[in-house]
């Protein structure tokens, strides 16, 4: 892939805080010409370093109050088509294939209790090869923004 060095992980930390930071604004933020900013920018994203420049909503605002972590056990013959399947429901966030206790890990957001009901208790279980869930309906969270360093 090629060396990162330290004005590519500056590059990315700002990016990461905020994708939506201008070019002149990032080479005065970290000291930098704007144009070898734009052209560092330009080579992370060919080397696919930085996949996609994207907008975090806040969808409490649009009424998603609830977020809930469901664990599924599926049948292993129909693992893809049941993450497919899930993919398809507007309130399916992600889906995780993971080890441990369920097959399954899928992140969602509804609008209040009873649309997660009916998710749970009616769209996932409409879906052929689903066999168990269990449901942990988030009570708080923090989260920060991730740290990168240059491997020594």
């Amino acid at each position: 892939m090629g060396k990162i060095d330290d004005l590519d992980m500056k590059i990315l930390k700002e990016l990461v805080n905020d994708a939506s930071i201008s070019v002149p604004k990032l080479s005065k933020k970290i000291n930098v010409n704007p144009s070898v900013v734009y052209s560092r920018i330009k080579r992370l994203i060919k080397r696919g370093l930085i996949k996609k420049f994207t907008v975090v909503v806040n969808e409490q605002l649009l009424g998603y109050n609830v977020d809930a972590i469901v664990g599924a056990n599926v049948d292993s013959k129909r693992r893809a088509a049941v993450m497919d399947a899930l993919l398809e429901l507007d309130q399916v966030r992600s889906v995780h294939e993971v080890t441990g206790r369920f097959d399954l890990i899928i992140f969602v957001k509804t609008r209040n209790l009873d649309e997660l009901r009916d998710l749970i208790s009616n769209k996932f279980a409409a879906i052929d090869g689903i066999t168990h869930t269990e449901t942990f309906v988030e009570m708080s969270s923090k989260s920060r923004e991730p740290v990168y360093v240059l491997p020594k």
